[in-house]
């Protein structure tokens, strides 16, 4: 924050083989490294109406984007990679063991070597070739590799409670992508350089490439701010909205570039856009609040300040982190009465039940505690969930949990 103003909220996106088979889903196989110019592509979708960026008495357009934000292709791949896919992957008949090998092959230390690098942006060559990788990059390669070995390999979009990390005087919220992989008897499996802990994800949805390239270029947008590099962070904010203008949070970064211009009038109308296309996302909420605090617009700040205020009480992920914060602080009462209130608004979300229960143990009402972890047991879709559960169900029974322990952050 600087001169009293608060941080705004700008998004940067971040990527263990896991299986899916019915209703389970279990950790396989876990990576050891956890956690040239284009112009537009006929599949790009025109959006001319982006107002132009005023930097320092000059003007930039649309016509400024293909040079300062060139679109490569991220899954393209050199003879090296495809020889490498050939040698590891390609030549045994179940899809299966071809995935298998194709991932070991990818971990090894003594072949790739793949190590996780959090702003190591790239396409599918970039990654391979550097050893270095984020989770954006690291789905690009996997992607890539995967399809070449006939795999149906795509980007899956993981919503995950909220984080938040600071990028110059800004704060970034994390959003993470990995990859899924179908194979022709149902199964399925995840793929990813920065796993998270089950109780971070919340839901996961499969994105198409062109979101993929959104995202990469979002990335850019916001490393370029984060340096002050504004014409650079406009184009690929604009970039990636032309490839996918229906992202709120694309919406959310624009504005903050324009922001950092003086150029409130367009970053009231990216927020605001992103909220047409979202009514709750939240950063678009805080970036309007700083804003219009800027302006001096007090009534329109207080509108969005309630709006939060509405929206964090229907989050039951918000009262699970009050009663994190209580716990952290050894009141457990208190960490209980925000627990039950997340589970009023989400009774089925296993990471909350377990939650609760281990609360629950911890203020010594063990019958209460075991009755919770069952039901997170039967509503939990991980097979590692249920693992983890089942293991915690049997220290219960045990004994009691010691009061010196936390283990919400755990769970």
């Amino acid at each position: 924050m600087q001169d009293g103003v608060p941080s705004t909220h700008i998004y940067r996106h971040c990527l263990t083989l896991a299986k899916r088979q019915g209703r389970f889903w279990f950790v396989i196989v876990c990576l050891q490294v956890i956690t040239a110019c284009s112009i537009l592509s006929p599949e790009v979708i025109p959006q001319p109406d982006f107002a132009p960026l005023q930097l320092s008495g000059s003007t930039l357009t649309l016509d400024a984007v293909p040079d300062l934000a060139p679109a490569p292709d991220l899954l393209a791949m050199d003879e090296e990679m495809k020889a490498f896919v050939a040698r590891y992957a390609s030549n045994l008949g179940s899809k299966r063991q071809r995935l298998s090998q194709l991932h070991r092959a990818i971990k090894s230390a003594g072949l790739l070597n793949i190590q996780y690098e959090p702003h190591a942006e790239g396409t599918a060559i970039e990654a391979f070739h550097r050893g270095s990788v984020n989770c954006l990059s690291y789905a690009n390669m996997m992607v890539a590799m995967a399809r070449e070995a006939g795999l149906d390999a795509r980007y899956q979009w993981v919503d995950v409670r909220p984080h938040w990390s600071r990028m110059g005087e800004r704060l970034a919220v994390r959003l993470h992508v990995n990859v899924l992989i179908k194979l022709n008897n149902g199964e399925e499996f995840m793929a990813d350089i920065d796993p998270l802990q089950m109780r971070e994800i919340t839901n996961t949805r499969v994105i198409s490439d062109k979101d993929a390239k959104a995202l990469y270029h979002s990335n850019l947008a916001m490393a370029a701010l984060a340096k002050e590099q504004l014409d650079t962070a406009w184009a690929h904010a604009v970039r990636a909205l032309q490839f996918t203008p229906d992202m709120p949070h694309l919406w959310v970064n624009l504005g903050a570039v324009y922001r950092g211009t003086g150029q409130h009038d367009a970053a009231e109308e990216s927020y605001l856009h992103a909220l047409k296309l979202d009514s709750t996302d939240r950063s678009a909420m805080n970036n309007l609040i700083v804003l219009y605090g800027l302006d001096g617009r007090d009534e329109d700040q207080k509108h969005w300040q309630q709006q939060i205020t509405r929206y964090q009480k229907a989050n039951p992920y918000f009262h699970a982190w009050k009663g994190d914060l209580a716990g952290e602080e050894g009141d457990w009462s208190r960490a209980l009465r925000h627990y039950q209130r997340a589970l009023v608004l989400n009774p089925l979300d296993s990471r909350l039940l377990v939650s609760t229960g281990l609360i629950h143990a911890k203020l010594n009402e063990l019958d209460e505690a075991e009755r919770l972890i069952i039901q997170a047991i039967e509503h939990a879709t991980l097979r590692i969930e249920v693992e983890n559960y089942e293991f915690l169900l049997k220290e219960i029974k045990r004994e009691p949990l010691d009061n010196a322990q936390t283990p919400l952050a755990g769970i």
